[in-house]
């Protein structure tokens, strides 16, 4: 698992060449990955914002977590003597290992926290028996 975004460049490609530029994003919310028996969870804290603001895209096997923490609260003309909370938008790519079904993911936000269940893909059988037939001729 990898986070592969950045609050301050990101890369595109296209025909075969790279190109980095400015980021969209601003800030990137903090987030915890972990492993249960089921599957993944990603745990993304977002105090302060509202569900309608969030965006989760699935994009092979990358998670998009974007969205806009709005700046209602402050007054218009303040000194700040700390200044620690971030606001406007942010965006999160999260890469996720092999084994994993992001097309089955289901998301809730809660209490300033978004989580996101991960399923484990449906694994096939390395060996599956071809029952055989008796008697009919007509496979051969």
């Amino acid at each position: 698992m990898c986070k592969v975004s950045s609050s301050v460049h990101f890369i595109t490609r296209s025909a075969g060449t790279a190109r980095v530029g400015e980021a969209k994003a601003h800030w990137v919310p903090n987030t915890d990955v972990y492993a249960t028996e089921s599957g993944l969870v990603v745990k993304v804290e977002l105090a302060g914002m509202r569900s309608e603001h969030l965006e989760i895209t699935v994009e092979g096997n990358r998670l998009r977590i974007s969205g806009n923490r709005p700046d209602g609260c402050r007054a218009g003309k303040c000194s700040f003597l700390v200044m620690e909370i971030n606001y406007g938008p942010f965006e999160s790519v999260l890469e996720l290992p092999p084994g994993y079904d992001l097309t089955q993911a289901r998301a809730a936000y809660l209490n300033g926290f978004l989580r996101i269940d991960v399923p484990l893909a449906q694994r096939l059988s390395k060996s599956t028996k071809v029952p055989i037939a008796e008697g009919n001729s007509s496979l051969l």
